[in-house]
């Protein structure tokens, strides 16, 4: 069962969707996450990225996050956060729900003219044994300056990253969460030297 933990909709329970391809993140790493961050989540502009069934964005609006995008690129998973957004009563215009691939989702959002303040991503584990998710969202500038970007990933397989500074990593359980900022670097320059 997944329920909502704090804020306006606190206790609210979340539909998690039939797909095992769905994997909602587990509550004591959720609570994990939200207990680090404290007040900061109030008033962000949120991005939960490989969405599953919401349950971070929907705890970050629940927290007083002005707006949350959502991505997943399982059509069951976009169906899941609709209905979830729509059954806890969340205003349509506080949030917006992505049904796609991650890389071109991003590209869109950029070329809408979005930047973040705080992004929550847990994609398929396997998926960074082969893949940067990150390297995409330095590219195309979507994170503020101060921004913070969260991956879950599996305490067994190592991530690193070129395009964003790593400044935290807590594990909890078999997951770890890893913290990272925004590097003031020209992302221009970053490449070039790849």
């Amino acid at each position: 069962m997944i329920r909502i933990s704090s804020g306006l909709y606190k206790g609210r329970v979340l539909r998690g969707g039939k797909s095992p391809l769905i994997r909602p993140t587990m509550s004591k790493v959720k609570l994990t996450f939200f207990d680090i961050l404290q007040t900061d989540v109030k008033e962000t502009i949120f991005l939960d990225g490989f969405a599953g069934s919401g349950n971070i964005g929907i705890e970050a609006l629940s927290r007083g996050a002005k707006y949350a995008v959502f991505i997943d690129d399982l059509p069951e998973a976009a169906r899941t956060i609709r209905h979830n957004a729509e059954k806890i009563g969340i205003a349509s215009g506080s949030y917006r729900v992505i049904c796609g691939d991650f890389n071109r989702s991003i590209i869109a959002l950029a070329r809408d003219g979005f930047h973040f303040d705080l992004a929550y991503l847990d994609p398929p584990y396997a998926l960074l044994e082969y893949a940067d998710p990150l390297k995409v969202m330095r590219k195309r500038g979507i994170m503020r300056p101060d921004g913070l970007v969260v991956l879950e990933r599996s305490s067994r397989l190592r991530f690193a990253t070129t395009h964003f500074t790593l400044r935290r990593t807590q594990r909890v359980g078999r997951e770890c969460l890893d913290f990272f900022v925004y590097d003031a670097g020209d992302p221009g320059e970053k490449e070039a030297s790849e």
